[in-house]
Formats: C-alpha cells, structure tokens, sequence
C-alpha cells in the first residue's frame, strides 16, 4: 500500500473560517501557499445542521439548496485516505538569499537579491554565477483587487513600465536603508542598462503603477479567470488587510413560531379551523385534545395564527437577530430543555440590586446555561473588510470574493458555551434619545459615519443608531468586568447587540433592546458555569463596568476626540480607544466599531449624554 503522505502544515479548524479560509495565503515553513477552494477539500466532513440559518442562507444567496459542513481534519491514521485542503504554491516568484551589494550612480549602495520565477529556479534554488545553488524565499509582494482577485506581480512589465514585454534579462531588488520604506526600495533591470523603479509607484491605485486587474481566482482553479474593471493594487501577503473572511452566525433557538404552526396544525382541521374570535379559541382549549396540543401558547397567538391561516397569508420570516431576542425577551422563566445534548436552556432571574443609575432601565435578566453558536463563511474581501449589518444580516451590498466555483455547500463550525442576557427597558432608551444632550452627540456621531461614508465611498451604508452604540459600548466594558472574576478570559466572551432601528438616531426596536455575552469555543470548554455565576449577581459586575467607562488613561485626549476629524480618521469611535472600550476583535460583533463610553456613563468631556447619567 503506498503511504500516506504527511500534510504541509496544520491550522485549527476554527481558523479556517476567520484567517485562513479559501483565497488566502498562508506561510508555512518551506512554502508559501494558496488555499484552495472547496472543491479541494477532501475527506470526510462532518454535516452541521441548522434549519434556520440555511434557510435563511439559500434565500440571501440565492440557491435552492445548501448544506453545511466541519472543514475536515486528518484522521491521524496512517493508512486512511489522506484528507484535508489542498493549496497553491503562490506567489511564484522568489528573492535569492544572496548577500550581494550594488552601487547605484548616486554612489549610494544597496542591499541586492535576484527577483526571479519559478521557471528560473534550479533544483528550487537560485543558481548564481560561480555555479552555486542559494536558496530562495517567496518574494512578499503580490497584486490584487478589490474584488479579491489576486495574482503574482509582472515583474518584468512594472520595471520596463510596459506590461505586454517579454521575460528576458535578470531582475534583481534593490533595497536600501532597513528595507521597509517602499521609496527606498528598487526592481532593477539588468538588461537595459540596470533601469530602476522603485516601489512606491506600485502603490498608485489609478492602474498606473501595476495595470488592470486580470481577474485572475487562481484558489479557485489555474484557469479561473473573469472580467474585471478594476486597477491592481499592491498588496503584501503577511499585511493583515490581505483577507477578511466575511461569516454569519447565529445561536440555535428554540423555534417558537415553528412549535406554533406544527401545534395548530394537529387540531386545525377539527377544532379551530372554524373560530371566529381569541373567544372561540379560548372555548375550544376547554376540550382536552386542544389544551395538550397548544400547551404553553396563549390564546392571543394562537388567535393570530389562526387569523393568518384564514387570510392565506404566508409565515413571516424573521431576521436572524429578530428571533432570538424574541426568543430571550418571552415571558417564560424556563425557555428550552436542561437536556446534556441539548442546543438551549436558559431561565430567567430576578434582576435583582442595581447601581443606582441603573433602576428602571434593565427590566430582564435570563442565565443562559447552555447555547449553540453555528458560524459559516460566506465569501471574503480583500484591503477593506466589511461593517456587519447590526441586525445579524448579510451585507449584500459588498463585492465579496466566491469560496467554490459551484456554491452547494459552505464551512462552518458549531460552538458551544453558555451566556448572561439583559434587556433593557424601551421606555427608558426613548426618554434618553429625547434629551438634548444626547441629540448633540448624535449629530457629532452621526457626522463621523458621513465623513467614513464619504472617504470609503459607501453611500449605501447606513448609521446604526445611538441605541446599538450604547449597548456595544457596554458590552465592551461588561466584558472587561466579567473577565476579572468569571474564569474567562476576555477574548472568550463575546457579545451579540440587539437594537434594531429605522431611523438615524435609532428609535426603540420592535422587539425590544438587550445585550448577549456568551462563550462559544469547540467542545464543552466554554460552558464552565462560569457566566452563570457571574448573572446572579449582575448588579455588582455592572456597576464595576460604569466605573471602568468613566474615564480612561489616555482621558481628556480619548474623551474629547471628534469622530469628524480629518487628522485622526477614526470616524466610528467617539471617546473609545485601547485604553478603554477597545477589546479583542474576535469579542467584537462589529470590528470594533462603533463605539462611545459617552453614550454609556458621563465623561470629562462629555457629561450628559450618558443613559447611566448621573441626572438620567
């Protein structure tokens, strides 16, 4: 039997949907390579399921059918099949490790290396003049577009500033000083008469410095290639703007709505089917059959459910986020089954003691005791990454690179963990949104997002509203407090924001405001009880997180920063930066964006737009 042959390189399997996805580079320790896409993958892959988050999936992509898979590890046995992702070698071109100098006419002398192909390598070396072979290392510039098509630099056309010449002559890299600034740094022709360019020009993104994209996908296939009207951009592989894997996820719910139509659906035909009003329902929940068939609904939903049968009306699908809030915010203290391969169990608390600024606007506190989180990739970008749509949705909007040539299915991972909800009270928000305070601050805001839109020319983009930043600020600073004491590290509890809104400042949602803050890692290692614990005396951990918002380290420069200003260019952020509100990206269900402690608890410099004001 032929052997199995050992693999490249390991990466988890959590990192291949956030870093290291199809279409990114990876260096490995010989080799710097290109995963493949799905059609690569091999192996057994173990099936996720999830009703709601396909269906939702196949609507937004628009596929009839998709399913949803594990990426597939190694089995370790060494007489199985071999399974895993297969990869690309790319870049190909490579810099030869010689330690060689070259006088320049100015007299200043540069670090040399020879840039040369693939096809130029000699037993994978570079073959210097005395008939030595040196090694080489994958050169660290490629090109790529904004659409995510990338391919190698052409070397010879960038150099000789016209990009339909031949590959003749030796190029060699000219780098002076350290090495990093793009100014010193030189291709050089050896050819014709050692003409240099340095690259800098590579930088000019009007097609000037490296051409017209070629639309090149070569994770997808060698010959994979599209239209594309957009100029190449340099790009360096290790950059951390080189891929942004875009993903959607959700937490597995009981589906309410679901349990409601199967319900009726047992005693429509001879019960219900003929009610006229909520008062007939009620009548028939009088006979046996009907009570045990609509146990645990009450007669208003079981009324509209029947209304909408009578109408013809099709079920209303709800936006990821929109179910589970609703899920959260249901008035039942014990939502799912304490089962140990159950999805979802959560009880609900008495809120109990709260700081004084606190009273009358958290009205809901659930301990989460066991949740499932189904993340899947849906397609990535390249140099910017995109803002999620704050109600869990998909942002359509940007171009996204394809995973596979022929979408059937889609990696993904499931996580388990436990968590603390809070909701918080719709009055209260709608008087805090009233007060002119507050209304400055959103005008200061909301001409940050303008000035962002503007300079990443996204007109489309919409400003989620004041209510989300509030809560996104304090979860950030929750998050903080909770980690001190709960177990966790703060870069294992993430959050999840529900404020839907419709208008710039962002009025009370539908179905309401609270903030998630969950574990979710592979296993059982994020459900340690830890949360939990944490939840029966939430009182004491928010007001620590208050404390920790009302002023920073590097206050009064963090507080008084404008999110208008040109000089700065962080338009998303108003008084937030590392020394308060910034935390672990993989924490942060927007990038860390959007963010104000202003909007949270009083500043230095701006004391009274807080929701956790003093004088609220």
């Amino acid at each position: 039997m032929k052997p199995k042959v050992p693999p490249t390189g390991e990466i988890r399997q959590s990192q291949v949907l956030t870093t290291f996805g199809p279409g990114s580079m990876v260096d490995l320790p010989n080799h710097s390579v290109l995963v493949a896409g799905l059609e690569y993958w091999s192996g057994d892959k173990e099936r996720i399921y999830e009703d709601r988050l396909v269906s939702w999936l196949c609507e937004k992509l628009g596929v009839s059918e998709l399913a949803l898979y594990a990426p597939p590890v190694d089995s370790g046995d060494p007489t199985a099949p071999r399974s895993g992702i297969d990869v690309f070698q790319f870049p190909t071109w490579f810099l030869g490790q010689v330690d060689e100098t070259w006088r320049a006419p100015d007299g200043r002398i540069y670090r040399t290396r020879p840039l040369l192909p693939w096809d130029r390598l000699v037993k994978g070396g570079y073959l210097t003049r005395d008939r030595k072979v040196k090694p080489v290392v994958p050169v660290r510039f490629v090109q790529a577009c904004v659409r995510g098509h990338i391919n190698d630099v052409e070397w010879y056309g960038f150099v000789r500033r016209d990009y339909k010449t031949e590959r003749t002559g030796d190029l060699w890299l000219d780098e002076g000083g350290a090495g990093n600034d793009f100014a010193e740094i030189y291709v050089r022709d050896e050819k014709n008469g050692n003409q240099r360019r340095p690259l800098s020009e590579a930088t000019l993104r009007d097609g000037t410095g490296l051409g017209w994209c070629a639309g090149r996908s070569p994770w997808l296939g060698p010959r994979v290639q599209a239209k594309c009207d957009k100029p190449n951009r340099l790009l360096t592989r290790s950059a951390s703007n080189a891929y942004f894997s875009q993903t959607v996820g959700l937490i597995s719910l009981p589906d309410r709505d679901r349990a409601l139509r199967d319900a009726v659906d047992r005693v429509w035909e001879d019960f219900l089917q003929t009610c006229l009003s909520e008062a007939e329902v009620a009548n028939e929940r009088r006979k046996a059959k009907v009570a045990a068939a609509l146990e645990g609904f009450g007669n208003a939903v079981v009324w509209a459910e029947v209304q909408r049968r009578i109408s013809g009306a099709t079920p209303i699908e709800k936006g990821i986020k929109q179910a589970e809030i609703e899920t959260l915010m249901a008035q039942e203290d014990t939502l799912g089954e304490d089962k140990p391969e159950g999805n979802f169990y959560a009880r609900a608390q008495p809120v109990g003691p709260l700081p004084h600024c606190a009273e009358g606007k958290i009205d809901r506190l659930v301990l989460v005791h066991r949740l499932r989180e189904v993340s899947v990739q849906v397609g990535f970008t390249r140099f910017e990454a995109s803002l999620p749509d704050i109600n869990g949705e998909l942002d359509l909007e940007v171009e996204m690179a394809p995973l596979s040539r022929d979408l059937t299915w889609l990696p993904a991972n499931e996580n388990r963990g436990e968590g603390v909800f809070l909701s918080f009270s719709n009055d209260a928000i709608g008087a805090w949104l009233d007060r002119p305070a507050v209304k400055a601050r959103a005008a200061e805001l909301i001409a940050g997002f303008a000035e962002w839109q503007r300079r990443k020319n996204l007109p489309a983009a919409s400003f989620p509203g004041l209510p989300y930043i509030m809560l996104q600020s304090l979860a950030h600073l929750m998050i903080t407090a909770l980690s001190l004491d709960c177990g966790y590290s703060a870069s294992a509890i993430r959050e999840r924001i529900y404020a839907p809104c419709k208008s710039p400042t962002g009025g009370a949602g539908a179905s309401g405001h609270g903030i998630l803050l969950y574990t979710g890692t592979p296993g059982s290692e994020g459900s340690l009880g830890g949360l939990v614990e944490m939840g029966k005396n939430i009182g004491r951990h928010l007001e620590r997180a208050l404390e920790l918002g009302r002023l920073c380290s590097n206050d009064p420069v963090c507080s008084q920063h404008d999110p208008a200003d040109p000089h700065e260019e962080r338009f998303l952020h108003g008084a937030a930066c590392h020394g308060c509100l910034l935390i672990a990206e993989t924490s942060c269900e927007h990038r860390n964006e959007c963010l104000d402690r202003a909007l949270v608890v009083p500043t230095v410099a701006t004391p009274g737009a807080a929701f956790f004001g003093n004088d609220a």
